[in-house]
């Protein structure tokens, strides 16, 4: 076993006492107020994803103060699900803490056992491969939840593949798919009697085609796709402030002269 380091942390009974006092409010909200006492699993679900997706748009505006706020948000939401499953003794925190930490051993031999892995993708194969195991017979992508995105699930089904051994060797080969998928799709728009279902699929070929270059060239898909949403808002916002500062409204408007804005937009934002 390789020597672990462990820098001490000079706040470590400080952090311990503040999750203590989460669960005492936790447990003190549960049997005192009325909204907390009626939540259940699925009633919190939603609230969790949305959380989920505000702590997302933190992280993406690099917003350190909102982050912040939304690990807490999430942390309140993930003590919550466990208390009310404590309620019927299937489980509590600490069994949710426990079951984390052996799985991070067991996945780790490479710091707490005998193998070897010294680079970033050996450690992801050994993952998947430990993970298999653990799930007995389940295949190597039954592990993606059918609910995620289906940008999201594309990026996991093609991680978990190469995980097993099965991806391309050299991103050229997978930009020569790129283009090949970009073939069919205009094909069938092209076509004599254009089929939309045909369009749908091989369009959906061709984004699948273009989520698996990225990771060639560690672009994350879904970052970047967010990215571009958030500058097209910024400079379709300037266009309609500006505009109507001018007097004009976009329903009158000629596409010339929206591109005029739209041009002036983009020297804001890059």
């Amino acid at each position: 076993m390789p020597q672990i380091i462990s820098t001490p942390d000079p706040r470590r009974a400080e952090k311990l006492a503040a999750f203590d006092r989460l669960l005492t409010i936790m447990d003190e909200l549960r049997e005192n107020c009325p909204w907390d006492k009626k939540q259940t699993m699925e009633s919190l679900r939603h609230l969790t994803i949305e959380e989920t997706y505000e702590l997302g748009d933190a992280i993406l505006n690099n917003d350190l103060a909102e982050i912040r706020k939304e690990i807490g948000d999430i942390m309140l939401h993930l003590v919550f699900y466990a208390r009310i499953a404590s309620e019927t003794n299937t489980f509590d925190i600490a069994d949710v803490l426990n079951g984390l930490c052996d799985k991070l051993v067991s996945r780790h031999p490479h710091i707490y056992g005998e193998a070897q892995a010294d680079t970033e993708e050996q450690v992801k194969k050994n993952w998947e491969s430990l993970k298999l195991k653990e799930k007995g017979n389940k295949g190597v992508l039954s592990g993606v939840p059918s609910s995620l995105p289906a940008l999201i699930k594309a990026m996991r089904i093609q991680e978990k593949a190469r995980g097993a051994g099965f991806d391309w060797d050299e991103k050229d080969q997978v930009w020569e798919k790129v283009q090949e998928e970009l073939g069919e799709f205009q094909a069938e728009t092209k076509a004599e009697i254009v089929d939309s279902k045909k369009v749908e699929g091989e369009f959906g070929d061709l984004l699948f085609s273009l989520i698996n270059y990225s990771r060639f060239i560690n672009v994350n898909p879904e970052e970047a796709l967010e990215r571009t949403n958030k500058k097209f808002i910024q400079r379709f916002s300037y266009l309609e402030t500006e505009s109507k500062a001018d007097g004009k409204q976009l329903s009158t408007m000629t596409l010339d002269e929206m591109n005029e804005y739209w041009e002036k937009a983009k020297q804001f934002s890059k």
